[in-house]
């Protein structure tokens, strides 16, 4: 058995600073609690760790219970300001470990909010990332003495039945200021096909793409990856939508791909593969791709 790694693969710039943030606050606390609102990143072998330290996850409606001088990391995916407000009334050390460039999105999201844009967001329902930019958004458009129009939309269909919607109910029309934002971790094609759309019924629409480079970096590099490979492990946290487009990906583009969290989950079949390929979501940690990959060669010296 042959095991080749994607080239780019695994923790990204954004994920690595909040993780090595939380090992950081943990190292000199104290006696004080450290928690992070909602979990840290995507990828539950890095939280159990990082809990094992005994790094707690704190919901919204656990704010009132925290001390003063507790220290509140602020997670990857980023917060709505509401939400680190009530963080610094209860006295609270707020570490802001926000990926910078989802601190730009929610800094251009509230800009366009503020000077009246109709904001279409391509991203996923509920994300975190999603809640906090639209939360920055927020804030601008009432601050402006503005009514905010973000309109989460995840593919080209929706975005033209809500351009159709919107039209008629006169809240869109030809005069409109209109702008495309997306999720950092967005797929390229999709939101090329929604700027397309967008742009045949507002040219002037205002097109930001704020795709995270590591994003298709790491989609390019499994392309490649794929064209010399039985089949392809994609390694990352079941509920990271960057390792479950990877994992699209690599389904749509090999005979065999499989999502894996940690090496027990293998599949017995891959392990009679010639040529076998590991790619990892960008919140998947160096020491679980390396644990993938030991597990693999293993199997194949037991054979030697």
């Amino acid at each position: 058995m042959k095991v080749i790694r994607a080239e780019i693969l695994g923790f990204c710039a954004g994920v690595r600073r909040a993780v090595l943030t939380a090992q950081k606050a943990l190292d000199e606390r104290g006696s004080s609690q450290v928690y992070t609102l909602g979990p840290l990143i995507h990828n539950p072998v890095a939280l159990k760790k990082l809990a094992e330290r005994n790094l707690k996850v704190l919901s919204e409606s656990e704010i009132p219970s925290i001390k003063e001088n507790d220290i509140v990391l602020i997670r990857a995916h980023g917060v709505p300001p509401e939400i680190e407000e009530k963080l610094s009334e209860r006295g609270a050390k707020v570490l802001n470990a926000t990926c910078p460039l989802v601190t730009k999105s929610q800094k251009t999201a509230a800009e366009y909010a503020h000077n009246g844009y109709v904001i279409f967001f391509a991203g996923d329902k509920n994300h975190g990332e999603v809640v906090g930019i639209e939360g920055y958004a927020r804030k601008a458009a009432k601050n402006a003495g503005l009514d905010l129009n973000f309109l989460l939309v995840k593919n080209e269909n929706e975005l033209e039945e809500t351009i159709k919607n919107l039209s008629h109910k006169n809240i869109l029309n030809t005069d409109s200021k209109v702008a495309l934002l997306s999720q950092t971790t967005f797929s390229i094609k999709t939101f090329d096909e929604m700027q397309s759309a967008l742009e045949k019924h507002f040219p002037e629409a205002k097109i930001i793409n704020s795709i995270c480079p590591a994003t298709h970096e790491r989609q390019d590099s499994l392309v490649n990856l794929c064209s010399k490979v039985d089949g392809v492990i994609v390694i990352g946290g079941k509920n990271s939508a960057n390792t479950n487009r990877l994992y699209k990906t690599a389904a749509d583009l090999c005979k065999k791909a499989v999502l894996i969290e940690t090496p027990d989950e293998i599949p017995e079949d891959f392990l009679n593969l010639d040529t076998i390929g590991i790619t990892a979501g960008a919140s998947t940690p160096d020491d679980t791709i390396d644990a993938v990959e030991e597990k693999l060669r293993g199997v194949n010296n037991s054979r030697d």
